[in-house]
C-alpha cells in the first residue's frame, strides 16, 4: 500500500511539472492588418489593392530558437481591370472580390536567441513557414447585385463547354514569411509580419482560361453567366482566345503586427540554456 500511494504521489508530481512546463511555452496574441491578392487581375502590384485583415496566433515555444505557431486569419482581396494601365485589360472589364478565412500550422525560426519572458533576449527578426487551408468565395457585382462567382462556370467549368469541372471554395496554400518581434516587457511582445502564400488554385479571382461560346453559356448555365463570362467594354466575341493566364497560380498575402503575450508565469520548468 505505502508503494502504492509513493507511485500515486510520483505521478502527480510529474503530471503537475509536465502541465507547468507545458503551460511555460505558449503565448498567443492578435493581429491587424491587411491583406491583397496577386494574380490575373492584379499582377504585379503588391500592397496597392489591400484591404484590412485580422487574425490570433498561438505559439508554443520549443527553445530560443524555434516555435510551433498555429494561426487563424480573415481578409478580404480584390482586383478590377478598370484600374488597370493596360488597355487590353481595361477592356476586358472584369473585376473581383473574396473574403479569405484561413486556418495554418507551421513553425517559426528565430535568427536570434530570443525569449518572449527574458528581456535579456528582448528581439529577433524570424522566418516562418506554415502549411494553411483557406475558404475563398470570388464575387462581383451584377445589376446592382452581389453574385457569387464559382457557381456560374464563367469559363464553362461544369459544362459541355470545357472539360473542367467547377473550382473548390476550399483551398490548401503554403504560407511563407518574414517578421520582427520585441519585448516590450516581461511576456509582452510586438511583432512586425509579413507573409505571401503559395495557392494550388488559379481561380482566386475565377479568372485563368480562355473564353467560351457566351450564347452557349447562356443556354446552359443562364443569362448571368453568359453575361459575366464576357463582360468587354466593345462587346467583340472572343471565343477559343485568353480569359486569363493558366500556368500562373494566384497568390495571396497578409501583413500586419502583432501583439502576443504570455498568459502563464515562468517558473522552474521554463525554458533552459538558450540554444545557440
Amino acid at each position: 500500500m505505502r508503494n502504492l500511494i509513493v507511485l500515486f504521489s510520483l505521478l502527480v508530481l510529474t503530471n503537475g511539472m509536465a502541465q507547468q512546463r507545458f503551460k511555460a511555452r505558449f503565448e498567443m496574441g492578435f493581429m491587424g492588418g491587411g491583406s491583397y491578392y496577386i494574380g490575373d487581375l492584379n499582377q504585379y502590384k503588391h500592397f496597392v489593392y489591400s484591404k484590412p485583415a485580422f487574425g490570433a496566433i498561438v505559439r508554443y515555444n520549443l527553445s530560443n530558437r524555434a516555435s510551433l505557431r498555429f494561426t487563424g486569419t480573415y481578409g478580404n482581396v480584390w482586383g478590377d481591370d478598370a484600374r488597370s494601365n493596360e488597355s487590353q485589360e481595361v477592356n476586358r472589364n472584369l473585376n473581383f472580390r473574396s473574403s479569405i478565412f484561413e486556418l495554418a500550422a507551421g513553425v517559426e525560426i528565430h535568427l536570434l536567441n530570443y525569449r518572449i519572458n527574458d528581456m535579456k533576449y528582448p528581439f529577433t527578426p524570424y522566418l516562418f513557414y506554415e502549411l494553411a487551408y483557406f475558404r475563398m468565395n470570388p464575387k462581383t457585382d451584377y445589376q446592382g447585385n452581389e453574385i457569387e462567382l464559382q457557381s456560374l462556370g464563367t469559363e464553362g467549368q461544369g459544362t459541355s463547354l470545357s472539360d473542367r469541372n467547377r473550382y473548390s471554395l476550399n483551398q490548401i496554400s503554403i504560407p511563407l514569411g518574414i517578421g520582427m518581434k520585441f519585448n516590450i516587457r516581461e511576456r509582452l511582445a510586438i511583432s512586425v509580419e509579413y507573409g505571401i502564400r503559395k495557392t494550388f488554385t488559379d481561380y482566386l479571382d475565377d479568372v485563368s482560361g480562355n473564353y467560351v461560346d457566351a450564347d452557349l453559356l447562356r443556354a446552359e448555365n443562364g443569362p448571368i453567366a453568359g453575361d459575366l463570362s464576357n463582360p468587354s467594354l466593345d462587346g467583340v466575341s472572343r471565343t477559343g482566345f485568353n480569359r486569363g493566364t493558366s500556368t500562373n497560380k494566384d497568390w495571396y498575402s497578409f501583413y500586419g503586427i502583432m501583439i502576443t503575450f504570455k498568459p502563464f508565469k515562468r517558473g522552474i520548468c521554463d525554458f533552459g540554456a538558450p540554444f545557440h
